[in-house]
């Protein structure tokens, strides 16, 4: 069973996307049709920029890691010219793949099938038994390489489009959120390499994506955990709070916790800890950054959903993979801080309580993920509403549009870039 189609999105064989977003409700087909999951893939993860993984992931020559581009097997590796190349993993003859192992470290691919081998950047070295094909040297076949890969403070990003707006352009405000990332470390450099673990979903990739910067629902999923460790997390998200949610343009969205922090006015408070319990990072942050550093361990990291993929939510990084109309895989990482050793374990701890394997928070939001899906699959109501707020939207001073923390001004921001992506003709 699936979501009715309006009749006006029925006309053509492809869905009518103007009939199925409006500015207050979109319809429920659209995280249930598979004729819209194809169109994404095409017009979403295969056109525009997609986040694949960080530079310190394969910090040496050799270094190679597993990633994907939503369904799309990817490797990315560091080649000797010190550059980040991503390959598709596919051999050049048959379509074997020619990588099986999540990561390590390798100068070539060899195709276990017919043993033809590859240099980690792409290239043909050589294939047996050559005078099948009149001699060495003869192929011009090499392993598929991604047309645009770009990076921003190490975050690496593809595009399996030959041209089209630049990364920084795609970024736009949302790089602005990954410099206070940044700023957070006093070498300004952020390592994602502590290890990624994979939480498999039986929902549409959107229900995730949507969910990242809703601050409507914090105090109800995830009542138990705040009230089991005494979280102040909790009344950030409610009327009561000055913190906002933030259209940034181009899909991204924030929930701009700043103004709760300010007004505590403790640094590390971000953190659910205090100056004196991470003593050594403090002082090099007030080295480093000097009058500035006390502004930047009160107002601490970012909580921000970059189209489509990447969701950077204060301690961790979250990457999204939709492998089909009712499936995705999240994918999940610490952040780690050049030069805060004291900050970087608690991140490692915090993570795994929070995303880990017996984690409650994301326990809780993957249970909301898949009762949505379920419940999509139901004929009626076709639509869902997303006009919270609506009426109390406002434009900051760089001329952002602004809700209230629980409102859902980011999830119509994601909808109103989706729709201009999905009406492009191929």
């Amino acid at each position: 069973m699936t979501t009715t189609v309006p009749d006006s999105a029925r006309a053509t064989s492809r869905p009518d996307y103007a009939a199925l977003i409006e500015p207050s409700r979109v319809h429920g087909s659209l995280y249930t049709d598979p004729r819209v999951f194809a169109d994404e893939l095409e017009r979403i993860w295969y056109r525009s920029w997609v986040f694949v993984g960080h530079e310190s992931e394969v910090p040496e020559s050799g270094d190679y890691v597993r990633k994907s581009i939503g369904p799309q097997d990817i490797i990315m590796t560091r080649g000797r010219d010190g550059d980040v190349h991503l390959v598709f993993n596919r051999c050049a003859h048959r379509g074997n793949l020619v990588c099986e192992d999540a990561r390590g470290n390798a100068n070539a691919f060899r195709c276990p099938y017919h043993g033809w081998t590859y240099r980690n950047t792409g290239e043909l070295l050589g294939y047996p038994y050559n005078k099948g094909y009149g001699g060495k040297g003869n192929l011009d076949l090499s392993l598929g390489r991604v047309p645009r890969v770009d990076s921003y403070r190490g975050f690496v990003f593809a595009s399996l489009a030959e041209d089209g707006p630049t990364l920084a352009e795609h970024l736009g405000a949302a790089a602005g959120e990954i410099d206070r990332l940044a700023r957070l470390s006093p070498e300004g450099r952020i390592d994602l390499g502590a290890g990624w673990l994979q939480h498999r979903t039986r929902a549409n990739w959107k229900l995730l994506a949507e969910n990242e910067t809703d601050g409507y629902h914090p105090q109800f999923v995830h009542s138990s955990i705040f009230s089991v460790t005494g979280s102040p997390i909790g009344p950030l998200y409610s009327d009561n709070s000055t913190a906002v949610t933030r259209d940034l343009g181009n899909g991204h969205s924030e929930n701009d916790l700043r103004p709760e922090f300010r007004r505590q006015g403790e640094p590390m408070r971000w953190f659910g800890t205090s100056e004196s319990r991470v003593p050594n990072y403090v002082a090099r942050m007030r080295e480093v950054y000097g009058d500035a550093a006390d502004d930047i361990l009160t107002e601490g990291a970012p909580h921000v959903m970059i189209f489509p993929n990447l969701f950077i939510a204060e301690i961790q990084v979250f990457v999204i993979q939709p492998l089909s109309v009712d499936e995705c895989v999240q994918h999940s990482t610490a952040v780690q801080l050049g030069g805060a050793e004291e900050l970087n374990s608690r991140m490692v701890s915090q993570s795994i309580g929070s995303v880990g394997p017996a984690g409650m928070l994301l326990a809780d939001d993957t249970e909301m993920y898949e009762r949505n899906q379920r419940g999509l699959e139901m004929r009626q109501p076709e639509w869902l509403d997303v006009r919270r707020g609506m009426h109390r939207e406002a434009l900051d001073e760089d001329g952002y549009r602004t809700g209230a923390a629980t409102d859902e001004t980011g999830i119509r921001g994601f909808w109103s870039h989706y729709r201009r992506l999905m009406e492009v003709d191929t």
